[in-house]
């Protein structure tokens, strides 16, 4: 590897950590309708601000022992897990990847879907103020680096991959809005815009990868008896993982089953 491309993963990966550490808040205060700029960080249970030197990420969390300095009320290891997933996707895509213009769409995928997976989670909604920013900001990096490529034709087949996926899941919706939510709807606009990036095949991997997910999970918890049939299903979470999956491994796939037509 590149001593460049070494370098370039490191500074990415603790962009990744910043990055995780900001969308702790954001997963904590969109669902509660919460601004996300003010107040600052402060412990969940006592509410004392939390000062800068206790707020580096994933270090801070072990230096207090996962503890509130002033309540000592355990903080969830949520928060230092959030940072570094993030950190390691964003060093993994660079490492993947290399060095492009459209990496940082990558991450603005990746980022965005760590949040909305954590969210849809916990509060069964994918919030319109992610996942329009996430998709418009996607957009405008992908159509720079087509621009500045001259690959005009690599922006139209992630735009037809976007629209393929968004079509029937509208379907779906209108026909049946209790079995499909239109806040997977609007997700699925990024994820095939994103995946689509990197040919029709990736997003098939995507699309495989993320209802199998859904489907083994949701069998599984069925048989352990931890969710009903009527229960729903936080389907954009498994959405999320299934995009992650098609990023890292969906080319290989795609190449190892030598289908030429969906490269």
């Amino acid at each position: 590897m590149e001593p460049v491309l070494v370098a370039v993963a490191i500074y990415s990966g603790l962009l990744g950590l910043v990055i995780g550490s900001f969308l702790n808040v954001v997963v904590y205060r969109v669902p509660r309708d919460l601004s996300i700029v003010r107040p600052g960080s402060a412990c969940p249970q006592c509410g004392t601000p939390i000062a800068p030197h206790d707020n580096v990420p994933v270090l801070s969390w072990i230096l207090l022992r996962g503890r509130c300095r002033s309540c000592r009320e355990p903080i969830s290891i949520r928060y230092p897990l959030v940072e570094l997933g993030v950190g390691l996707l964003f060093a993994a895509s660079t490492v993947r990847f290399g060095l492009h213009v459209w990496l940082v769409a990558v991450w603005i995928l990746e980022a965005g879907l760590v949040a909305l997976a954590q969210i849809d989670a916990e509060h069964l909604t994918l919030p319109r103020s992610i996942v329009w920013p996430m998709f418009a900001a996607q957009l405008a990096v992908l159509a720079g680096a087509a621009a500045q490529e001259h690959d005009g034709r690599r922006l139209l087949v992630a735009a037809i991959a976007a629209a393929a996926w968004f079509v029937p899941y509208v379907i779906i919706n209108l026909v049946s809005p209790q079995a499909l939510g239109f806040g997977d709807v609007r997700l699925v606009l990024s994820l095939g815009l994103g995946l689509g990036w990197f040919g029709p095949g990736v997003v098939f991997v995507g699309f495989f990868a993320s209802n199998l997910l859904a489907i083994v999970v949701g069998v599984v918890n069925l048989a352990r008896h931890a969710t009903t049939r009527r229960q729903p299903l936080p389907y954009g979470t498994y959405l999320a993982l299934g995009t992650i999956v098609a990023l890292f491994v969906g080319g290989p796939i795609v190449n190892a089953l030598a289908l030429p037509g969906l490269r």
